[in-house]
């Protein structure tokens, strides 16, 4: 029975150990994206002509851009190597952490694919493309850091799948969501950050057509994806059958996307403050964060009346029986 009781114990203190990762490796990712926005709005993404050291060396960095470029890289290298851990761990707890091998392996594998288009950003000379390229895939990282982050938090005996668990409306709203950041990316990549002045339509501009154009596009993009996100989030927040967790990454997400509308305003308004796109960017991936956490959340199984009590001490490992607490 003692040993029992220890191999539960075991099993418990591994999980905090992957749910501490997986919260430090989706702090420190979101903090990777806002430098990086940071790196971008300041111009410093050629601070450093080469890959993967700066010049040739790892520091002291005495100026602005290559202070903040390298800052970027370290703090990238940061994230890698606690995914890389986050997935080791997850790999060796056996069938405690087996319903998160999927959204941890999948994390490694858009992590290389990131360092990739770092280094080809670089050596390319912060080409467009593969400036919004980076972005997306770190977009896109961040939602499968937030996903892994979630099923941490998942009973291994609850039924989770990310197919059958979410409604179409939660595809259809994190599917939005991230045709926005796509949009958004070309804005960007296309130069037309101040191509209108105005908010939300544009009555009169100096530029291009084919810049107001792009410009329009993105904020017709926003539209549809705000009546979908805010539409999936009401959802959510009305549901009798969600939690406590459930409604509050729900109210989070709301608060955020007011904050949203309002930084893409000012944004849009005061083009040439360029920090307020610093803003902008970084709201809109908290938002993002915190979206799809709540969209992780719902392919959860229900836990049903009959589960197990708080009384009683939960062996994720199948040869191990079950003993109260």
């Amino acid at each position: 029975m003692a040993v029992n009781r220890s191999e539960g114990q075991r099993h418990n203190v591994s999980m905090w150990w992957i749910r501490g990762i997986s919260l430090a490796t989706l702090v420190t990712t979101f903090g990777l994206i806002v430098l990086g926005s940071s790196v971008r709005v300041t111009n410093s993404g050629m601070g450093c002509k080469g890959w993967p050291l700066c010049t040739g060396s790892v520091g002291p960095l005495s100026r602005f851009h290559p202070l903040m470029e390298q800052s970027h890289r370290y703090l990238a290298s940061i994230v890698t190597i606690l995914i890389v851990i986050l997935a080791l761990m997850v790999l060796r707890s056996g069938t405690s952490a087996r319903h998160m091998r999927g959204p941890a392996l999948a994390s490694v594998g858009v992590i290389v694919v990131q360092i990739v288009l770092g280094a080809v950003t670089v050596l390319t000379n912060n080409a467009p493309v593969t400036v919004a390229l980076h972005l997306l895939a770190a977009t896109l990282f961040l939602g499968v850091v937030s996903v892994t982050a979630v099923a941490s938090f998942v009973a291994p005996q609850r039924p989770w799948s990310l197919v059958h668990g979410p409604t179409r409306l939660g595809w259809c709203a994190v599917t939005a969501l991230y045709l926005i950041f796509i949009s958004g990316s070309v804005v960007v990549n296309a130069g037309a950050q101040s191509a209108c002045t105005s908010w939300p339509v544009c009555f009169s501009s100096s530029s291009a057509t084919g810049l107001l154009v792009v410009q329009m596009v993105h904020r017709s993009v926003v539209l549809v994806g705000s009546i979908l996100v805010v539409s999936y989030l009401v959802t959510l927040l009305r549901s009798k059958d969600g939690d406590g967790v459930e409604r509050f990454f729900t109210v989070a997400g709301l608060v955020l996307f007011a904050a949203q509308v309002i930084a893409g305003a000012l944004s849009a308004a005061f083009s040439s403050h360029t920090e307020l796109a610093d803003v902008h960017l970084g709201v809109g991936a908290a938002l993002w964060g915190v979206t799809v956490a709540a969209f992780a959340l719902t392919a959860r199984g229900r836990q049903s009346s009959d589960g197990p009590g708080t009384d009683e001490l939960i062996i994720t490992d199948p040869q191990v029986k079950r003993i109260p607490a």
